[in-house]
C-alpha cells in the first residue's frame, strides 16, 4: 500500500466520488484508511455514566485503499506513484509530472 498518514487523496469510486480529504489513519495489513470528511456514519450513543450524554455521533469509517488514489497539488488530480531514489533514500514522486509527494 503505497498511501500513507497525512496524505492527501481524492475518493474514486463509491458514494463520496470526487471528494478529497487528508489520511487520518493508515491499515496497511487490512489495507484500509480513514480520511477526513469522506464515508462518514452515524452511530447512535448510549450514555453509559452518570453524568454522561448520549446523542447522534458522526465518526468516519474506513474505506478501503484500491477505492482513493493520491492527490497531486501540481496535477490537481488523482495520480499514480513511482518511486525514486535520491540521496540513497527511496522517494514517492507524481508518476505523471515527478513532483515529490
Amino acid at each position: 500500500m503505497n498511501i500513507k498518514k497525512n496524505d492527501n487523496v481524492i475518493v474514486l469510486s463509491g458514494k463520496d466520488k470526487g471528494k478529497k480529504g487528508k489520511v487520518l489513519v493508515a491499515m496497511p495489513k487490512a489495507e484500509k484508511l480513514i480520511v477526513e470528511g469522506v464515508n462518514v456514519a452515524t452511530c447512535h450513543t448510549k450514555a453509559r455514566k452518570q453524568g454522561e450524554t448520549g446523542g447522534i455521533v458522526k465518526k468516519e469509517i474506513p474505506l478501503r485503499a484500491c477505492k482513493v488514489a493520491l492527490f497531486c497539488n501540481k496535477c490537481n488530480k488523482g495520480v499514480r506513484v513511482a518511486y525514486k531514489l535520491v540521496d540513497g533514500k527511496k522517494v514517492r514522486v507524481c508518476a505523471k509530472c515527478g513532483t515529490e509527494i
